[in-house]
């Protein structure tokens, strides 16, 4: 089963000679780019021959597919064929009748890898796409779903396009092959060990503000060491931090990060949970359901290229608030993620939003688990899309 994917038109629009399309592995990259345009010739650099024929000798590795438009799987894999593509690029700009033809499509699910070749060889000659695991809206579109049932799952397509697969197993594979083996050995980790545990406090702590200290004492290393691999994994598109909002009239605000898985079938795994029934009725089911909140609003502000800020509130006085989103510097709305549909307070009865949005309060809506239709300022996770793309 195909399901389609919003970031498909933001893609197919693109005219731009190279395009790399980023994101961790089985997110879906490969099955979207043939699937756009299948006349584009699938090179996987996960093969080890072609892998080595493009590392040793890049020139005769591209020559074989001279007048073909190419799609390269897992190209950071030889960093010696980015000066060959940056070549091919630049000749095939040269002619006039070659403008607006994307010719070359690259994806890499190390991103670090992927990062130090793009900036030696090919800054300023691509367009990049960061695509991720599917939404609540894209999996809604293509096929009847529990909310619970895709915040155990999360988004990953073979999940959803496959009943038969079993998710506890994707995911303990996933984990045991991707965060375990390949982040470990791209990024140089030594301690291995304490990286796992790392990974499971940290998913335990979706939703919290990040204590880089108390997480270090927990782990068994220094705070350095967890921010450091803390970077990586945001590099590595595994999670996301989320900055609290700051202006000049903000200085009673907390200034912590607050940390979000961009899958919350990884944080429910690393979190022990083996199907969906039990979260329900768990201390972790209201942060697990922030964070898929916080998951449809990035995922959708990529896909569409919004430009949308995210940010979270919360005050030393005890006001808290999941999100702010800003739009533009007059544009600004409030989320708060709640499992049920409860009453929303009212924004005039905090203080420090009141200081701060002197002229004007910002739009206040709760995102909640099940619903059928948008009501006043109650809007379902399955209309989320629909709310903010409006």
């Amino acid at each position: 089963m195909w399901i389609k994917r919003d970031i498909s038109g933001s893609i197919d629009k693109n005219r731009d000679t190279v395009q790399i399309i980023r994101g961790p592995r089985q997110c879906g990259k490969s099955s979207l780019i043939l699937r756009l345009d299948p006349s584009f010739k699938e090179l996987s650099l996960d093969d080890p021959s072609l892998r080595e024929l493009a590392q040793n000798d890049p020139e005769l590795f591209l020559k074989q597919f001279n007048n073909q438009k190419l799609f390269i799987d897992e190209a950071q894999y030889a960093p010696a064929l980015f000066p060959s593509l940056k070549r091919k690029a630049d000749l095939f700009k040269r002619d006039e009748k070659n403008q607006a033809q994307t010719i070359l499509r690259l994806t890499g699910s190390n991103q670090i890898l992927m990062d130090k070749n793009i900036k030696e060889s090919l800054a300023g000659r691509a367009s990049f796409f960061d695509m991720n695991t599917l939404s609540v809206a894209e999996i809604l579109a293509a096929k009847k779903s529990s909310i619970q049932d895709i915040l155990y799952k999360g988004g990953w397509p073979e999940l959803h396009a496959n009943e038969g697969i079993i998710a506890k197993k994707f995911l303990d594979d996933y984990i045991n092959s991707y965060v375990e083996k390949d982040i470990v050995l791209a990024s140089g980790i030594q301690k291995s060990r304490e990286f796992l545990k790392f990974t499971k406090l940290l998913a335990g702590r979706v939703g919290g503000l990040l204590d880089f200290a108390g997480l270090g004492r927990d782990v068994g290393v220094d705070s350095k060491t967890i921010k450091d691999w803390v970077s990586i994994l945001e590099k590595m598109h595994i999670i996301s931090l989320v900055m609290p909002y700051s202006s000049s009239l903000s200085s009673r605000l907390v200034k912590s990060p607050k940390v979000y898985f961009l899958d919350t079938g990884l944080a429910c795994r690393l979190q022990g949970w083996t199907s969906a029934g039990p979260i329900l009725t768990s201390p972790q089911q209201g942060s697990l359901f922030e964070n898929l909140v916080f998951c449809e609003i990035f995922k959708l502000n990529i896909n569409y290229q919004l430009g949308l800020e995210i940010y979270h509130w919360r005050s030393r006085e005890g006001e808290e608030i999941d999100f702010l989103i800003q739009k533009d510097p007059n544009h600004f709305l409030f989320i708060e993620a709640k499992v049920s549909s409860v009453k929303l307070m009212c924004l005039s009865d905090f203080p420090e939003v009141r200081k701060v949005f002197l002229k004007k309060l910002p739009e206040f809506i709760l995102c909640h688990q099940e619903g059928e239709n948008i009501l006043g300022q109650h809007v379902p996770i399955a209309y989320l899309k629909d709310f903010l793309l409006s």
